[in-house]
Parts: C-alpha cells; sequence; structure tokens
C-alpha cells in the first residue's frame, strides 16, 4: 500500500495475517489538491415538496441517471417537520433523477421508517436498508428490513421482518447498508452503533441467509457502526466501519484482508470501475476526538489506497448551524466522474465537476 502523503506515523505488520495494516496513529490527510467546483440545487424535486435528510444515492446502470432516497422532508422519525419522517407518510422514497437533473421516476412510500442505506445492482434494481432509532407511539411493522425493488418500482424481495430486531439470518437491527456483487449475492451492513448489530451478513441471490460474521469491537473483523459498502473490480468488499474510523477489507467469504485509516471517518463509500474510491466523512469534529481531520470526500485507489483529491466539507464541523452534525453521508460517481453527496445535516444532494487548471 503506498501512500502519497501525509505518511502513516507506523504501520504494524500483521504475523498471523501477512498483511499490512494502517494504523489509527497516523497525520490527517487533509492536505490534498481540490480540483472541484461545488454546484448546489441540480436536481429538481417536485414542487410543494421539500429535501429531507439524504444518506441514500447511486448511479443508474447508465452512467448518468442518479437514484436518491430522501427521508420524506425530515431529518429522521424524530423530527417534527412536516411531519415525523416516512413512518407516517406514503410520500414516494426511491427517487430517479436524468442526467439534467428532472425528476423522472419516484416510488416506494408507505414502506420505510428511515431509508438509509442504497445500492442500485447490475441489473438495475434498487435496495433500500430501512434503519430507524425508535418508531413513533402507534407506529408497528416498519423497519429493520432491506426491500429489492426493480427499476419500475415492483417490490421484489424482502430480507429481515418489518418492525422486529433481531441478529438472526431473517432479522436485523439498525441495517444500515447493502450491496449486491456480480453473481448476486447479497452483503448487508447490519448495525448502526450503540444497541444495534455489528456484522455483514451474506445471503444468495434469492435472499437465503448463508453467513454473517463481526461483533461489536475494534479489532480485525469487528466493528463500531458499519455504515457503508461496496466492492471493487477485485470483488473484495470494502466496509466503511465508521465508528472505528477506518475501512476494513474482506473477501466474499468474511476473510479479513486488510484495513486502512488514511480515509477517515466514512459515512459513505463507492468504487467506480477503474477501482477509483470516493469516501465521503461526514463526522469528523472536535467532539469526536478527530480535531485534525477534516470531513469531506476522499478520492484515491481501492487497489493502492493512495489518495489524490481531498474535497473539503463546506460547512465548519465545529461552530455554526452543522457543527457535529452529519454533512454527506451517501457518495457516489458518474461515468464522467462527477460526484454527488447526499448530505443528512444539511438535507440536500450537492454535485462536484471537476475543472482543469
Amino acid at each position: 500500500m503506498r501512500f502519497s502523503a501525509p505518511i502513516l506515523a507506523f504501520i504494524c505488520l500483521s504475523i498471523s495475517s501477512g498483511v499490512v495494516i494502517a494504523q489509527a496513529d497516523m497525520q490527517a490527510t487533509n492536505d490534498f489538491p481540490n480540483p472541484y467546483q461545488i454546484y448546489t440545487g441540480f436536481f429538481n424535486i417536485p414542487a410543494g415538496r421539500e429535501w429531507g435528510a439524504t444518506s441514500s444515492i447511486d448511479i443508474d446502470p447508465d452512467g448518468k441517471s442518479i437514484w436518491i432516497a430522501e427521508r420524506c422532508g425530515s431529518d429522521s422519525i424524530r423530527a417534527a417537520y412536516p411531519i415525523r419522517g416516512c413512518a407516517e407518510s406514503d410520500l414516494p422514497v426511491v427517487l430517479k433523477f436524468n442526467s439534467d437533473g428532472e425528476m423522472v421516476r419516484s416510488f416506494g412510500g408507505g414502506i420505510f421508517a428511515v431509508p438509509h442505506g442504497f445500492h442500485v445492482d447490475h441489473d438495475g434494481n434498487i435496495w433500500v436498508t430501512d434503519a430507524p432509532f425508535t418508531l413513533p407511539p402507534g407506529i408497528e411493522g416498519k423497519g429493520h428490513i432491506v426491500v429489492k425493488f426493480s427499476p419500475d418500482g415492483d417490490r421484489l424481495m424482502t430480507l429481515g421482518t418489518p418492525g422486529v430486531t433481531g441478529n438472526d439470518g431473517s432479522h436485523f437491527n439498525m441495517p444500515s447498508d447493502v450491496h449486491v456483487a456480480p453473481n448476486g449475492d447479497i452483503f448487508v451492513a447490519d448495525g448502526h452503533g450503540g444497541n444495534s448489530n455489528a456484522r455483514i451478513v451474506k445471503f444468495d441471490s434469492n435472499g437465503n441467509y448463508l453467513m454473517d460474521w463481526g461483533s461489536a469491537g475494534s479489532g480485525p473483523g469487528q466493528f463500531n457502526a458499519p455504515h457503508g459498502l461496496a466492492m471493487d473490480s477485485q470483488g473484495r468488499l470494502f466496509v466503511a466501519d465508521r465508528s472505528n474510523n477506518r475501512i476494513q477489507i474482506f473477501d466474499q467469504n468474511g476473510n479479513f484482508l486488510d484495513e486502512w485509516h488514511q480515509f477517515s471517518r466514512l459515512s459513505g463509500i463507492f468504487i467506480d470501475g477503474n477501482d477509483i474510491l470516493y469516501g465521503v466523512d461526514s463526522e469528523s469534529n472536535v467532539g469526536r476526538g478527530r480535531a485534525d481531520w477534516r470531513r469531506g470526500i476522499r478520492v484515491g485507489s481501492a487497489r493502492t489506497g493512495e489518495i489524490s483529491y481531498f474535497i473539503p466539507d463546506p460547512f465548519d464541523a465545529n461552530n455554526g448551524p452543522y457543527a457535529g452534525s452529519s454533512g454527506g453521508e451517501g457518495v457516489v460517481a458518474d461515468k464522467d466522474g462527477v460526484i454527488y453527496s447526499a448530505e443528512v445535516g444539511p438535507r440536500s444532494v450537492k454535485r462536484y465537476v471537476r475543472f482543469e487548471n
């Protein structure tokens, strides 16, 4: 693994696995060029509807259209505007936008409490995880599931048991993300920290439980809020282990391969067809013991771990209206390398276009 700058404070060789592991004691990777211009207001949401918190975003197989799931005009089910999240709403949650930012399709209303993780598979099917912290009084049968839709919005599969938590093959506890391998196997990042689960769950293409791995902790193969998933061209599974401030890398049978800290405290992770890794840090601030690290998007190589660019979060992480609040949580890039960041605190989706000097 190579790092252009800054360098690691130290590295440790794992004798048992033979893997060089980047340790947490390293300098912050803030000092990289930013060749991107930020654009806001690109996506046109229908009149009478406002953006809610958004952590769910992915690219269509056409390489240009963007799929987004937003939280029904609010931050979470605990918010008061205009309703307590999607738990009490029939608003369509899944929104498709064309390359001009116009909404061309919507569906998925009345199913979710907090749409959280999001994935568009190789066949164009849409996968959404539902990860509520709590449910409003009187609301039952929502949350803790993963739902598969066809590109036209037909509900094709549900993993988990709606409204019921657990840690076996038919129950989740706050599933944060989902990713489908090229062969159709399904991986779910199950857990959002706290008293939720801390594991990766694997199913076959028909939704049959195959295995799971992980437990709460900070060792190899342990997790503290496994918040995002991505897969590189080698079929390695990348897990944004957010509250451990690292990426963990596994093979598809759960064998630990490596861990990287240089991409910071990632909420969202995306790897394109050229193995360019886009990671968005929405939480680093003084309160989380990350005073030296800046929130934002780091762009680098999924092959080597080398970082090329850093796009700082435009909001102050320690002062102002979004201090301590999540900025970008979801991240994706289209076939032209245009980056889109889905934001929770600011309740928006930002567009980053690379410019030439």
